[in-house]
């Protein structure tokens, strides 16, 4: 324990230590919060749900943040749901003999420079022969009424007001749908007319006995700013992958390190105690291991066998085990075979295992320490790598795997630089951290390399 607060009162020293172990918390916290604000199953539910999950979501949309550092304001995405108490829905029934008639005013402000996305009315009824009928109209800030349109409604019915190509007519001169229904008139060049709007549906009930319930209604306007990282082209929210991409890169790099780094220190450590043909084994295994291409067997596993992240760090622990590391350790473990406290351990009648456990190993722990540290970044940019492949796992949101997504669709040529920034910063971060920590362990443990700030 003495031990530990003079090494720890040792990091303090070095500002770049510090700064480290702040990033390390920075995405330790992340790690924590993702896990515990969505859990496992629901980040898979988000990002492999499907249009049904992500129907609500603009597409490509850039992060809600961009519009602080723009002088032109963004359009926002606005949901608003009748069924949801705290949202601007005014709803009013009207008895029609048996039947009913259910109007529904969604209220939203609209204060921004460019204009939406996209316009789209989900609607959802109970029925059990006869379909509802649903009236739309839309209301501007200067009072103006534009008829949208009459339909039934199915049970499930998604109604996308710019593909309406009769609405469009019914706009006038208007290019697109989003244009008619927000620009200011007689504005050129076009531009939307900021204040509140008013979308009307009225719905005809034919039934006996329906009830405000049997019918739902979301209307939502697609922005062009999205949550704090944005979404992809299908619609999904990126702070899913980005958030629980951070737990996922910090269990595979410390997995990674740690088994390799303790693996090959007992595998070294053995071969030198025992020495003889168990050694010459050991140092030949390593020497045909070294020579092999680890990148390209991966990539193999991976196409033809799984792509499943734990078992690629399964076999990239197996691969690293007999690494040029194993021959660094087996020349410290000569050294400390020959020192004088091993021979006493023999003289009272220490077993083999307990020598290599409890003398031999842990004279060495100060030094792998710092190369643990340093090396649990590789193993992240390692599964980063094999994910920019198109070889990363199927069900695992992983920073990674965003990048992918973001080089197939082309997003540094289309303009959407934040897909790929967001991640890759991360990235950045992640090895930055954990090298300016690993680096200051060095200094400490090292004694030659004490004092070098």
């Amino acid at each position: 324990m003495t031990n530990f607060w003079n090494n720890f009162k040792n990091i303090t020293q070095y500002p770049s230590a510090i700064a480290g172990l702040m990033i390390i918390a920075f995405l330790l916290f992340i790690s924590v919060y993702a896990i515990v604000t969505i859990p496992y199953e629901e980040a898979v539910r988000l990002w492999r749900g499907g249009d049904e999950v992500w129907r609500t979501y603009p597409r490509n949309a850039q992060p809600a943040w961009v519009n602080i550092f723009s002088q032109t304001k963004k359009s926002n995405t606005i949901i608003l749901d009748s069924l949801d108490e705290n949202d601007n829905v005014e709803k009013t029934v009207t008895q029609r003999g048996e039947n009913i008639d259910i109007t529904l005013v969604y209220t939203f402000e609209y204060d921004a420079d460019t204009f939406p996305q996209d316009l789209s009315l989900f609607m959802t009824a109970r029925y059990i022969e006869k379909q509802p009928f649903a009236s739309m109209t839309w209301i501007t800030p200067d009072g103006r009424e534009i008829r949208i349109g009459d339909m039934s409604i199915r049970p499930a019915e998604t109604y996308r007001m710019t593909q309406d190509s009769r609405l469009l007519r019914r706009l006038g001169d208007n290019p697109t749908v989003q244009q008619g229904l927000f620009i200011t008139p007689d504005s050129d060049p076009p531009r939307p007319l900021a204040g509140t709007y008013q979308l009307i549906v009225e719905v005809a009930l034919f039934e006996p006995g329906a009830t405000i319930d049997d019918v739902d209604a979301v209307f939502v306007s697609y922005g062009e700013v999205y949550g704090l990282a944005g979404t992809d082209h299908r619609r999904r929210d990126l702070s899913v992958a980005l958030l629980w991409g951070t737990p996922i890169a910090l269990a595979f790099g410390l997995l990674g390190a740690l088994g390799t780094n303790v693996i090959t220190m007992i595998i070294a450590a053995a071969g030198v105690w025992y020495g003889g043909m168990i050694d010459a084994t050991i140092q030949r295994i390593t020497e045909v291991n070294l020579i092999l291409p680890v990148l390209p067997i991966l990539i193999m596993i991976g196409a033809f066998y799984s792509r499943s992240i734990w078992i690629i760090l399964g076999v990239i622990i197996l691969l690293s085990i007999f690494g040029a590391s194993i021959k660094t350790y087996r020349a410290i473990f000569l050294q400390v075979k020959e020192s004088s406290y091993i021979e006493a351990a023999q003289a009272y009648g220490a077993s083999n295992f307990r020598i290599i456990l409890n003398y031999m190993i842990p004279r060495i722990i100060p030094l792998i320490v710092p190369a643990l540290v340093i090396g649990i970044p590789s193993f992240v940019f390692l599964e980063a790598t094999l994910a920019i492949l198109g070889l990363g796992d199927p069900l695992l949101p992983t920073w990674g795997k965003v990048i992918y997504d973001a080089q197939v669709q082309g997003a540094l040529y289309n303009g959407f630089y934040y897909w790929v920034l967001e991640p890759a910063a991360l990235l950045m971060l992640t090895g930055l951290g954990f090298s300016l920590l690993g680096f200051a362990l060095d200094r400490i443990f090292n004694p030659r390399l004490r004092g070098v700030q």
